[in-house]
């Protein structure tokens, strides 16, 4: 066998080694998944039985009344879960470049108590994929990124600023839950302008206000933080945070988005389309 034929079966031996590689990782990570899930689901609350009365927007800011009419219907089911699935791209440049790689995601959001559990696969190279986890469960902030699902290349977790930056995550996305948004679901309304409104979450000790913004069609379309922490290598930086959507269609009865963007420090990081989309429902308002 000449170098050429030594070359190509080495090169055999190599992609036979890193399928063989990725298939233990993926199991390992679905394994870890379920453990993520299972805490989610434990840490969930029972959710008030009902559905949504429209005279309880009564009172509100004018553009917060308009979005729930647009978006909600009277007598809507109140939301307890939603299982979605995305997928766009991520920047994973982490020094304002370029580097822009596919991913496809799984994401479960319960809304009592509030938490989130997404479940990424970014394909890194062809073969080659990062795993990703990042979740918000019992008021704890949490973000795993590992190659192959074996080897860990990020991981953080914890209170404070961990965890209110993931809650502020969960709290951007309610536009894909809509009823969540509601005064009755625990969400404090405060005028700004005719486009927009600050909307107030507390969860245990962690209270976030965050700025919306509403579109011609009375619908969300984007929701502003002046600071979010961002890792930069072993730092965290605090960046003025955004997240838009759009390409709204109607879901169950609800208005909801498609597609979104979000972005740190005016550059954008993430898109994603709305691929699937479930929702569990609080009992007696199925």
């Amino acid at each position: 066998m000449n170098w050429m034929g030594w070359t190509a079966a080495g090169m055999g031996l190599l992609v036979a080694a890193g399928v063989g590689l990725a298939a233990f990782g993926s199991s390992r990570w679905a394994s870890a998944t379920q453990v993520q899930m299972a805490l989610l689901e434990a840490a969930r609350l029972p959710a008030p039985a009902g559905r949504y009365d429209a005279r309880e927007i009564a009172g509100l800011p004018a553009p917060v009344q308009r979005y729930f009419r647009a978006a909600l219907k009277d007598g809507q089911p109140l939301i307890a879960a939603a299982t979605f699935g995305l997928a766009g791209t991520i920047n994973m440049s982490d020094s304002g470049g370029e580097r822009w790689m596919p991913f496809t995601s799984t994401q479960r959001a319960v809304t009592h108590r509030p938490g989130f559990l997404w479940n990424g696969r970014v394909t890194m190279l062809p073969g080659i994929a990062a795993h990703v986890h990042d979740s918000y469960i019992a008021g704890v902030g949490r973000l795993h990124a590992a190659m192959l699902g074996l080897f860990t290349v990020a991981q953080v977790q914890g209170d404070g600023e961990i965890a209110r930056g993931e809650l502020m995550r969960y709290f951007a996305e309610m536009a894909w839950y809509p009823t969540a948004l509601l005064p009755s679901a625990g969400v404090r309304w405060e005028a700004v302008d005719d486009h927009s409104a600050h909307a107030t979450l507390v969860d245990g000790p962690i209270g976030l206000t965050l700025l919306f913004r509403f579109d011609e069609a009375g619908l969300i379309a984007s929701v502003h933080a002046d600071a979010r922490g961002s890792g930069v290598g072993k730092d965290m930086v605090m960046l003025p945070w955004d997240c838009s959507v759009s390409d709204y269609h109607l879901h169950h009865g609800m208005m909801v988005p498609t597609r979104g963007t979000a972005s740190k420090g005016g550059m954008p990081y993430f898109v994603g389309d709305l691929t699937s989309l479930v929702y569990e429902f609080n009992a007696q308002g199925e």
